[in-house]
């Protein structure tokens, strides 16, 4: 098939724009691929393994857009490309029909003074002075950029906790403030647990068991991936937990993360155990000494459980898994023997590591839980590999894969190939601003690879959790029996779905390796509580927003009848590298 492709110099989109554009170019007759990337070196090996190379491709820089398509004809594919660039330029004259959109964070606060909250989701290396601007005007901030360099990040808290400001990220996803849901989160009912968590999806899978347990949120506060570690201090996470503690509608906290550096678990420990109320405590893959009013979760499940057994005096219940492990197993080939994880959340893929090591023993991956088992390259799986593809080697210059689920397909296709794989693993993740219909992209592809795999006498065990409840827009039970349907066993938490997949693997042979726990005791002073008023303010009632960036989460909010001003953002010189170099030069 003939493929076309041409090169924009120095054009900024925003990555919904892309797939948007992308979309509406490869619903078109003959059209069989289409590609709108940011051509960064991961894009361009990407467009390339994906049968899209064309010979401007090379001389390519990450500044640059690439628009290509392959179809039946070269006539198809020239139409394709035409179409996709026509549909960039409608989305970026009228996002949002009938609406003025500001070009500045002061013009956006004269048209809504009342905003207490900024939205950003700029790409990362131009996050750092528009959230500047934002906390200089007083705005509390939720940074959902990633690639974000580290020594911005502590630059940025340090401006923000100078101010009494709330600045969640970078890297955050997730937060429901005042009852409004943020990024990615779910729709749950208002109650009286409040959590904090350096984990987006750890934040969504607690807070969607918490309401299908029958328990309630005041508030949950995202802090950003990289908050506890030992150069960013906790930070955030300190800041959100005496928030909470002097919240009167919060009565249990939950404290959610991967292990934290070891100085700093000690020092959210110390902290949580003088806060003044029950506190959960899961750091994945840790246990964390009980004391007082403190108690550890061994999984995102248990900590969901806790919870609502200490606010509402509920007991949801024990986990059980159905009996299907040997019979799963006995319909596998002799020959298949290994698991493929591929996981839109972090810390659902992080939990999952966890949770299988006694199962399987060692398991790759890009998020792996030594070093000697680190995927390398993370575009071949090795033996058993689990991987988040929400990670940064594989949203640079591309959407989550939460939005966009087509590089989580083609990777289905691959591991599915591969006559070595047993079981394939995977999590949907329901909530605002998430693809509409995320188990519904994947059922087509679910079908095609287990024919293939009947057809050539294997038995693929396919194993997933759904993330989120039935008052999102994408409804759980719906997103379930669709999945059901396509026949994949579907489990009630991710924690389940882990542990089920290595039931069916360890029946069919596998061995696996004494669990590793890592003990996180209190530090012997609880760390100075940091100056939280105008945090306090912010949680008191339901936010206004600035959103700047991605207009699907302007979008969720109006949905939610939050009110939302978008800023008309572009990166500051056409996004041109050589430029923004300059500029820095001139700042310095």
């Amino acid at each position: 098939m003939p493929t076309v492709g041409i090169i924009r110099r120095s054009a900024y989109f925003d990555s919904v724009a892309l797939m948007l554009a992308q979309r509406e170019a490869r619903e078109q007759p003959g059209v069989e691929e289409v590609g709108l990337v940011m051509t960064t070196d991961a894009n361009k090996a990407l467009l390339r393994s994906s049968g899209l190379d064309f010979p401007e491709l090379a001389g390519a820089g990450p500044d640059d857009l690439a628009v290509v398509a392959r179809a039946a004809t070269a006539d198809a594919a020239q139409a394709a490309v035409a179409l996709a660039q026509e549909a960039l330029t409608r989305r970026r004259v009228s996002t949002t029909p009938g609406a003025y959109r500001p070009k500045t964070i002061a013009s956006a606060l004269r048209m809504l003074p009342e905003a207490t909250l900024a939205v950003i989701s700029v790409p990362g290396r131009f996050a750092r002075p528009v959230v500047r601007e934002a906390l200089d005007a007083g705005l509390h901030v939720l940074l959902f950029s990633d690639n974000v360099p580290i020594e911005h990040e502590i630059e940025l808290k340090a401006f923000s906790r100078e101010r009494g400001l709330l600045l969640m990220g970078p890297d955050c996803g997730t937060a429901i403030i005042g009852g409004a849901a943020l990024g990615f989160a779910n729709r749950v009912r208002s109650g009286q647990i409040g959590l904090v968590a350096a984990a987006g999806t750890g934040l969504q899978e607690v807070t969607s068991l918490i309401h299908r347990f029958g328990g309630g949120i005041t508030h949950a506060i995202g802090t950003g991936g990289r908050d506890l570690s030992a150069a960013v201090g906790g930070a955030t996470m300190l800041q959100g937990l005496r928030a909470l503690a002097l919240d009167l509608e919060t009565e249990v906290i939950v404290l959610i993360s991967k292990p934290p550096a070891p100085q700093v678990a000690g020092r959210i420990v110390a902290a949580a155990a003088a806060c003044g109320k029950p506190v959960i405590v899961n750091f994945v893959g840790a246990v964390v000494a009980a004391d007082g009013r403190i108690e550890s979760a061994s999984t995102l499940e248990d900590a969901a459980r806790l919870a609502v057994r200490r606010a509402y005096g509920i007991d949801p219940g024990s986990a059980t898994l159905r009996a299907l492990p040997a019979q799963e197993a006995g319909r596998l080939a002799r020959g298949q023997r290994y698991l493929r994880g591929l996981y839109s959340g972090g810390t659902l893929c992080y939990e999952a590591l966890v949770l299988l090591r006694p199962h399987l023993g060692a398991v790759r991956s890009n998020t792996p839980l030594h070093p000697s088992e680190a995927l390398d390259p993370v575009t071949h799986s090795i033996e058993h590999t689990v991987i988040d593809m929400g990670g940064d080697e594989f949203t640079q210059s591309r959407l989550h894969p939460m939005l966009d689920p087509m590089m989580r397909l083609q990777r289905l296709r691959q591991e599915a190939a591969d006559a070595d794989v047993a079981i394939l693993l995977f999590d949907v993740v329901l909530g605002y601003g998430a693809h509409p219909d995320p188990g519904g992209a994947l059922v087509p592809v679910l079908r095609e690879i287990g024919e293939e795999a009947r057809a050539a006498g294997r038995h693929l065990s396919i194993v997933a959790s759904v993330c989120g409840t039935d008052d999102d827009p994408q409804q759980a039970s719906a997103q379930r029996e669709a999945l059901v349907e396509a026949g994949t066993l579907v489990e009630e938490s991710n924690a389940r779905a882990v542990r089920l997949a290595g039931l069916i693997a360890e029946a069919h042979g596998s061995r696996g390796l004494p669990a590793e726990r890592t003990m996180v005791a209190a530090a012997p002073e609880p760390p100075a509580w940091p100056e939280v008023g105008p945090i306090g303010a912010l949680l008191r009632k339901a936010p206004a927003v600035i959103n700047i960036g991605l207009e699907l989460f302007a979008e969720s909010l109006q949905a939610q009848a939050v009110p939302v001003v978008s800023l008309d953002w572009q990166p500051p010189a056409g996004g041109k590298q050589h430029l923004l170099d300059l500029l820095d030069k001139l700042e310095a």
